[in-house]
């Protein structure tokens, strides 16, 4: 066969999976006009100033859309969307190093050794059971440039529950499990989630530095990534099919396994905010909730296996996966204002419409 033809063929396909700006395949077999009209409608009532959705089943994109102003390389800050992408980049780091999920963070922290925190495992770090308070206290002052600076800010604090107990949504504690990757690794979050994510997955438009453009801050695992939908397919794509991106396998399927387990147990959940996320965005009640930097939405009754996990932020960014679909998509956008609207609507607890009605179309 000729060379020349085969490097066409394979550079087509590749367009074609990796980018949602490159493929046309739409509408040819689903009709998308009632998730269309959802999201119009939440642009027509203001509640974002644009955003972009892509969906892809089976490899080929089956849906995508523009709204208002954005285009799939628009670059937007996608508040907790980034937790995913940062459990992942210690995933990376897990599997190239003797970091492991159940060391204690004065393994690799030694400031912490004569501190309750140190003997938090680095799972319980990653899944909102650790007891870390989940914010900083007010005022909060995020005046440090490093992960060093951000776990000497967080080291005086005292926990909030024995860990392992308790399920509490936030971000604070994912800094010192950050940290603890740059050590194992001997290179600071940037520069890791570079090498490691971004630059093999063709990221070219994400980084996690700086978190805004008022003064110095560190890399905020929790909430700090800025993305572009194209940037968080080809993430998505690699979760899909167990760490593999372009035939390189970018983290282990053991890591993408973990990741995805339920790693809540037996801590208990409580009934408010956003710890309470999927009884209240998806109405379902499991105590499996979450696993390393991801929610569990829909879980088998039988196995006690996610077939649909997620990342939303709370400014309306909403990454998915859902296995028995064979789906995977994002939708990107940044709220106006505040999460939550007079008329009932949130930007984070809304999320959940968007797979289900995709689950409705391609069922």
């Amino acid at each position: 066969m000729n060379k020349g033809f085969v490097f066409i063929f394979m550079l087509v396909v590749g367009l074609m999976v990796t980018s949602c700006l490159r493929q046309s395949k739409q509408g040819a077999t689903y009709d998308f006009t009632p998730l269309d009209s959802i999201i119009s409608s939440w642009m027509d009532k203001g509640y974002y100033p644009g955003g972009a959705i892509c969906v892809v089943k089976n490899d080929s994109v089956i849906f995508q859309k523009n709204y208002r102003d954005y285009t799939p390389d628009t670059k937007v800050y996608v508040a907790s969307a980034g937790k995913w992408v940062a459990a992942a980049v210690i995933g990376a780091v897990v599997d190239r190093t003797d970091l492991g999920w159940d060391d204690p963070v004065e393994k690799w922290l030694p400031e912490f050794k004569d501190d309750a925190k140190g003997k938090i495992l680095l799972r319980q770090l990653l899944s909102h059971t650790s007891g870390v308070r989940p914010y900083l206290p007010e005022p909060r002052v995020d005046n440090y440039n490093h992960l060093d600076s951000a776990v000497t800010e967080i080291l005086p604090l005292d926990t909030i529950f024995t860990p392992g107990t308790r399920f509490e949504y936030g971000g604070l504690a994912m800094q010192i499990a950050g940290r603890m990757a740059e050590v194992a690794m001997g290179k600071e979050l940037d520069t890791l989630s570079k090498e490691l994510l971004a630059q093999p997955l063709e990221m070219k438009n994400s980084h996690f530095t700086p978190i805004n453009t008022d003064g110095g801050h560190a890399p905020m695992l929790g909430g700090g990534l800025c993305t572009t939908m194209n940037d968080y397919l080809h993430f998505l794509s690699m979760i899909y099919h167990d760490g593999m991106y372009n035939g390189k396998q970018i983290i282990s399927a053991e890591t993408v396994k973990e990741m995805q387990a339920d790693q809540v147990k037996g801590a208990i959940i409580p009934s408010n905010n956003s710890d309470n996320y999927v009884a209240k965005g998806l109405g379902q009640s499991h105590n499996g909730v979450y696993g390393l930097g991801e929610w569990r939405e829909l879980i088998d009754k039988k196995t006690g296996e996610a077939y649909q996990i997620s990342s939303p932020g709370w400014a309306g960014a909403y990454p998915w996966i859902n296995k028995r679909d064979s789906v995977y998509g994002f939708f990107i956008a940044h709220v106006v204002g505040s999460s939550a609207k007079e008329d009932g609507f949130s930007s984070f607890y809304g999320s959940p419409v968007i797979s289900r009605t995709v689950s409705e179309i391609v069922k």
